[in-house]
């Protein structure tokens, strides 16, 4: 915890931006009956009943600091689903910064072995030198 805290009180860098990353999986819901609108004197009413569409998996990357955010919803959650996020992070979002400190959970997909297994290892090392990871508590409320 005192880890990531100190992360946190660093002053801003743009060299060095501490970025925060997590991921939620998310059901894709659609109504099965038409909502009603709210008219004067009535709230809008909507049917407890729905249709499930499948899922989906959602990342955000988040720089407090700098007030910048990026979200993104995928089809799945894979080891590859982060490499490719985390190249974007590096190669399109921070591409001048000297290393993004990264801030996330120790989710078994976020790690530098899901780099190697998406990218070829000259590519996958290049990232993993421009990363300063740091993980979340493992049992915190974050």
């Amino acid at each position: 915890m005192e880890d990531v805290l100190a992360v946190y009180a660093r002053p801003y860098d743009p060299a060095r931006p501490v970025v925060c990353m997590d991921e939620k999986p998310y059901q894709l819901l659609a109504d099965a009956r038409d909502p009603l609108p709210a008219r004067p004197g009535h709230d809008a009413c909507q049917d407890s009943e729905y249709i499930r569409c499948g899922t989906c998996s959602i990342f955000v990357w988040v720089e407090p600091l700098r007030g910048w955010r990026r979200v993104q919803a995928l089809s799945q959650r894979t080891r590859i689903d982060w490499a490719g996020q985390v190249r974007q992070l590096l190669s399109v979002d921070y591409p001048d910064a000297e290393a993004v400190v990264l801030v996330m959970d120790n989710l078994n997909t976020h790690s530098i072995a899901s780099l190697y297994e998406a990218f070829e290892p000259e590519e996958a090392f290049a990232l993993a030198q421009r990363l300063e990871i740091h993980h979340t508590p493992k049992h915190g409320s974050w």
